[in-house]
């Protein structure tokens, strides 16, 4: 497996030998197609006057032809030669005349076609032009031409030279300065990969050290974000597992204090051991409360999915106020509802009765005697509102950004003696969150606390009416 240092240095040479590639080959190319044309355009041009000089004369001969050729711009040309219209020399400044020639561009060009060819080779460009000599329109001969050119070549090769040199240094220095940049690239991330190291093995008050503005400064920014919300999440969680230790063993220490009063007294009356075993019950009941309250706090953090369906919020709080009316007249407690008609959202049946019920209950335990809870659900295209209102002790306001939190207690002494476990309240926040709802609290005037929850409204499609 390759590291990604090595792959990032692979991608960068790989890049630079492309790169340099195109930059010793695409110049060099364009220069010889560029000498190419101009040799074509030139040599053309040559062609043309040499054969229109010797189309006019009465016979060609070697002398004939000489004599037009001294009056003609022949300089640079290295071969020149003439043929009659059988292929026959007539004419060849650097060779034999009166034989055949073999050469296959002048047999092309007695055919009526003019034929260039050059090429670089050999550090020179070879260039040569066959053009038909016609006169009355007939093809009486062909013009020859060659040219060599080592002095334009010498500069191609030259400019060559320098951009292969130029290529080295340029790939040199973009060698070092990737593998510097790879460097500092790498320091960086096994830093921000250490300090992962650091926090995997349980230090979540560890934070990264961020540097510039970049994605892996970003990144580290992030890193240190979650390793504060994990910071928080383990406090929470050791907070969790303290706070619910202490709830089991309240209720645990008191029914073995109670049975052991009961076992090592052996002169204990039946009224006393009445009483005792009653308030074991009662102890053991909390212990149940808190238990079953544990295990919806665990359901909900699990993300367990339930099949919604229409729920009818008007008489899941009549069901919930049914239930709770003989504790509302134990404690003196009067309800005062206004309910509307039609307030239907898409939810869990038990959890939405467990949200309204904790709301209501509370409203109950924490009033005053005499005191009243005030009940409003209404709705509108969109949302639907409930609203529990209490005239109790109230909630002070430096508290009530923690009242969500798992077994936080406004008054801990009250707390317990109404048989709050510190969970109802965070039951009921993940239970509207987990439904697609949102829950608040506020003071009700003059007196009292008061908490609106919302939910979305059922649709007609959802509910199928």
């Amino acid at each position: 497996m390759h590291s990604l240092r090595f792959k990032f240095i692979s991608f960068i040479t790989a890049l630079l030998l492309v790169l340099l590639l195109l930059l010793n080959t695409f110049p060099l190319i364009s220069s010889r197609d560029a000498v190419f044309q101009e040799k074509k355009n030139s040599m053309a041009g040559r062609g043309a006057v040499l054969a229109s000089s010797l189309a006019g004369l009465d016979k060609m001969g070697r002398e004939s032809i000489a004599e037009v050729l001294r009056f003609l711009d022949v300089s640079g040309l290295s071969k020149i030669m003439v043929v009659d219209k059988n292929g026959l020399v007539i004419y060849d400044g650097a060779g034999p005349v009166g034989v055949q020639t073999d050469n296959e561009d002048i047999k092309t060009a007695l055919g009526g076609k003019t034929v260039f060819r050059s090429e670089f080779k050999n550090s020179a460009f070879h260039s040569s032009y066959a053009q038909p000599i016609s006169y009355g329109g007939e093809i009486t001969g062909v013009v020859y031409l060659c040219e060599y050119d080592g002095e334009r070549a010498q500069i191609i090769m030259g400019v060559q030279s320098k951009v292969s040199i130029i290529s080295i240094i340029i790939a040199i220095a973009a060698l070092l300065l990737a593998g510097t940049f790879v460097l500092l690239i790498m320091r960086r991330i096994r830093a921000l990969v250490n300090s992962m190291n650091v926090v995997a093995e349980g230090d979540y008050t560890y934070r990264h050290d961020v540097k510039g503005q970049d994605e892996i400064s970003e990144l580290g920014k992030e890193f240190n974000h979650l390793t504060e919300r994990l910071e928080t999440t383990e406090k929470q969680r050791r907070q969790f597992v303290s706070d619910a230790s202490h709830e089991l063993k309240t209720p645990l220490a008191s029914i073995r204090l109670l049975s052991d009063s009961i076992v090592q007294n052996d002169n204990v009356d039946p009224e006393t051991v009445r009483e005792f075993v009653t308030d074991i019950g009662n102890e053991a009941q909390r212990l149940q409360r808190t238990t079953e309250k544990l295990l919806d706090l665990s359901r909900l953090d699990d993300d367990v999915q339930v099949v919604p369906e229409p729920v009818d919020m008007k008489q899941t709080t009549l069901d919930a106020l049914a239930v709770l009316k003989p504790l509302a007249k134990e404690r003196e407690v009067k309800f005062k509802c206004s309910l509307d008609d039609g307030c239907v959202v898409m939810a869990n049946v038990d959890d939405m009765f467990h949200i309204i019920f904790n709301l209501i209950e509370n409203a109950v335990k924490y009033n005053v005697p005499g005191g009243s809870v005030f009940l409003t659900l209404n709705g509108d295209e969109d949302k639907i509102k409930l609203t529990v209102a209490d005239t109790g002790i109230g909630i002070p306001e430096e508290d009530r950004l923690n009242i969500f939190a798992r077994f936080y207690r406004v008054d801990k002494a009250r707390s317990r003696e109404a048989g709050g476990s510190g969970l109802g309240l965070s039951i009921v926040h993940d239970a509207v969150q987990a439904h697609g709802g949102s829950i608040a609290v506020g003071a009700n005037k003059p007196q009292g606390s008061k908490f609106i929850v919302s939910f979305p409204r059922a649709t007609a499609e959802e509910t199928g009416i």
